[in-house]
This record gives structure tokens, sequence and C-alpha cells, in this order.
């Protein structure tokens, strides 16, 4: 009883909080950035692509910033009445990163859109983290150049988000992660500081590179509010092809000759078995564009400069292989609607939803790329002695040594945390990371330890409680 009692009394005191940093917060900014409970859209900000917000929690409001001034306001009224605040971005987080577990502030950088520069002798854009992916890879494309970052919520997340859990998506293989993609970033620290180191130079050798304090790590550190980001030359010509092999052995050979035959334009190598091409073929009700029953199916890609040459050369390496017996078949597109028919087979996770393997649990982890062949019927033992109707799904960026796993267990409700358990627990046993490019928000935060060792958990209390003393970043995500 007197526990129910603390707790009644702990809640009401949130409350009186949350009012009075609304009530300040709004005398400062002014109603059009702060909105309070009677007047805010909540509904929209309690769910992520698979999470949703628990039930009961007080958001007395949230603020709608336009500059990276008035995030500076916001953080420094918050930091100095101690009152949490959680940064949103689009909401295509799959860890309930930018969702509240707790009364909060939420931030949502959704107003702050637009791009501020692009330098085309330096292959550089300036934008505001708000700004939408698809809209950085238009403005990109319209002014001759690529800007690479591309995953499947490219139409609603936004780069900011983007950069705070360093995604990864297709064209790792030859562009890297978002890290790899940032020039500069402007964030806000805990208490107002507004950090701006917006380099526009690839060579910036003075100090530490202060941008990969905030680059992965989710909103815990800072807020980011502009970035500097790196664009590419655009593509000229784009070959893609789905090959069957005979299995990982195979696989790892195709990766290999692929890499010494087309060297830096392999832009995509996609593995996908026999359970995944399924679902992403006849399941969806599409044509599969190589036939059922092989072992192994990969989506090999190559982004060059040559629109002439790169066609003829790209079948030259492929039918090579077939006369090898490497590759047991293979379909190349042969324009850019079969390239985008290829594409929707690998893509086909965000129309599971549908009904087609739903409800699942989504793994998104790293392995030595060697090891992979191996890993899967190894998990899928442990998934099955556990439950013996569990369904699994494998797919991956195998030369990124991404694999992602789907599992489902046919009863209400699935045993979800039992299975994250087994499986994270089984990556970090085999050496590898329980996520390649999805984050750790909340969901994963108690299988860190799996991968992370004590030092380097402690080194990361150390930065969290140097840069945010009150614990009001984001508080419960990551560590």
């Amino acid at each position: 009883m007197t526990a129910a009692i603390d707790a009644m009394q702990e809640a009401v005191e949130d409350a009186g909080r949350g009012a009075a940093v609304i009530a300040r917060l709004k005398a400062e900014l002014g109603a059009d950035i702060i909105k309070d409970a009677t007047e805010a859209d909540f509904a929209r900000h309690r769910s992520d692509m698979t999470n949703v917000m628990p039930e009961g929690i007080d958001l007395p409001g949230i603020a709608y910033p336009r500059t990276t001034q008035q995030v500076s306001q916001i953080l420094r009224i918050c930091n100095e009445a101690r009152y949490p605040v959680v940064p949103q971005g689009g909401l295509t987080s799959l860890c309930a990163g930018g969702l509240a577990d707790r009364p909060c502030l939420l931030l949502s950088l959704e107003r702050m859109r637009g791009i501020e520069e692009l330098d085309e002798a330096g292959r550089t854009m300036t934008v505001l983290a708000g700004t939408v992916l698809e809209t950085v890879q238009v403005a990109a494309d319209e002014a001759g150049f690529l800007f690479p970052l591309d995953l499947g919520g490219r139409g609603t997340a936004q780069v900011g988000g983007n950069a705070s859990t360093n995604a990864g998506g297709n064209r790792v293989l030859r562009y890297g992660m978002m890290r790899d993609l940032i020039l500069g970033i402007e964030a806000v620290l805990a208490d107002g500081t507004i950090v701006s180191s917006l380099n526009v130079m690839i060579k910036n050798n003075a100090g530490y590179d202060l941008k990969h304090l905030f680059i992965g790590s989710e909103g815990t550190l800072g807020v980011i509010t502009r970035l500097v980001l790196r664009l590419f030359p655009k593509p000229l010509s784009a070959c893609t092809a789905v090959v069957a092999v005979e299995d990982y052995a195979a696989t790892l050979e195709l990766l290999r000759q692929s890499n010494s035959a087309f060297a830096s334009t392999l832009s995509a190598f996609e593995v996908m078995w026999p359970d995944f091409y399924q679902i992403g073929t006849t399941a969806l009700g599409r044509q599969p564009p190589l036939p059922h029953g092989y072992n192994v199916y990969v989506l090999v890609e190559i982004l060059g400069s040559d629109p002439e040459r790169d066609p003829e050369r790209f079948e030259e390496v492929l039918g090579g292989m077939i006369e090898s017996g490497l590759v047991q078949d293979a379909v190349i597109a042969q324009s850019d609607k079969q390239r985008q028919e290829i594409w929707a087979v690998r893509d086909c996770p965000g129309e599971w939803h549908t009904g087609v393997h739903w409800p699942q649990v989504a793994f998104d982890v790293s392995l030595p790329t060697r090891k992979i062949g191996d890993f899967i019927p190894y998990v899928r033992d442990l998934l099955l002695e556990k439950w013996p109707d569990c369904v699994t799904v494998f797919f991956g960026h195998l030369a990124d040594s991404n694999l992602h796993l789907s599992a489902r267990v046919p009863r209400d409700p699935m045993p979800e945390h039992e299975m994250e358990a087994l499986v994270y627990k089984a990556v970090g046993e085999w050496g590898g990371s329980i996520t390649a490019e999805h984050g750790i928000g909340s969901i994963k935060r108690e299988f860190l330890p799996y991968c992370r060792t004590p030092e380097e958990l402690a080194l990361m209390r150390t930065l969290k409680t140097a840069m945010d003393p009150n614990n009001i970043l984001n508080p419960g995500k990551v560590i």
C-alpha cells in the first residue's frame, strides 16, 4: 500500500513539474512553438514503425522549434527544471528510440526543415536536421550529385534522426554508414549550449572530431540541429541482377569475385534465403525473377560511370560465373522498371504488416561475415528447440556483416522478450553485435552487455554523465 501511495504522489509531482515547465516555455517561446496537452496532436507522436508508447504516461506538451536558438532555450529551461526531453525525428525507428517511457517533454524537429547550402565545388550540402531524407536525395540528384544513404523510410525519415542512429541502408558496401556521409554537425547540449562544428572539409585533423559524439548516440548526448552532408558524383549507369548459388560458401566466393571484377562500382550485395524470397515474391503476389528451388538468392548491383560499357561488363562477368558453375541461374534487369521490381522483392519487409509473416520479431544484428552461414542454422535450431512452431526468415547486407532475422511464434502474446534474449545471447557468444544499423533505443538496452565490455559501458556512462549530468536527454535510451 505504501509503495502505491508513493507512486501516486510521484505522479502528482511529475504532473506539477510538467505543467510548470510548459508554462515557462510558453512564456518564453510562445504558443506557436509550445503546445500543451490540450492543444497537441499526441496520437502521431506515440508510435514508431513497430512500437507504441506505453499507456498512462503524462505528456504535458510538445515543442516544435523552428531554429537552433529555440532548441537551446527549450533545453536550458528543461535542464534547470531537471525535466526530461525526448527528441523526435520522423519516427521510423524500430527500437523506440524516439518514444517516451516516462513523463517528459517531446521535442519534435519536424519544423526544422530546409537545405541551406549546396556547395558544388566542395560537394557538400548543409541542411537542417528535420529535413526528410528523400528531399535531400532529390535535391542532390537535381544538382547532378548523389546522396547515397537510402532506406525504406526515405519519405518520412529525417536526416537528423538518420545521424542520431547512424543509419545504414542498401549502399553501405560502397559508401559507408551515415557516419561516413557527414562532415560537420551543429548540436545543442543538455544545458542549452550550442556546439557548432559545421566543418565542410574532408581533411580536418584539428583536435577531437566532436561530431562523432552525436552520431549514433540517439539523442542522449545532444540534439542535432544542422548537418553538413557529403555528396558524390551521380552514377550514369545502374546494372542490377538476381543470381542463385548453391550455398553460403558459394555466396562468399560470389562476393569475392564480384569485389574483384567490379571494384568500387559494386554498391549492393543483398542475400536472400529461400524463406525470405518466397515471402517477397509469391506470398505477396509477385512473379519471382528467378524460380523457387534454389538455396541462396543474391541481389547484385553496380553503379558506374560508363552507360555503354558497364552493362556489357556486368553481363560478361555474370556470364563467366555461370560458365564456371559458381552461379546456377541469373536474371539481369533490362529496364528501370525491372530494376525496381527486383528491389521490391528485397524491400518487402515494409509490406509484411499487411498480414504476411505478421506479427513478427525483427532482429538487426552483425556477425563476422565468414560466420554467418553457420550462425543461421545454429540460431534457427535454438529457436525451434524452445518453440517448435517458430517460423524464421533470413536476409541481409552480407558484405557489410549485417544479418536480418525475423522470427514469429504463432501465439498471443508472442514471447518476444524471451526470443530477444535467446537470439542476442547467441549473437554475443559468436562475437557479433546486437544491432547493425537500427540502434539501441529502449528495446535493446538491457542486451547491450552481450556485445559491449564492462569497460566500454563504463566509458559510455562517463560521457553521458559529463555531457548530461541531470540526465534529461532521452533518458532510458541506449544505456
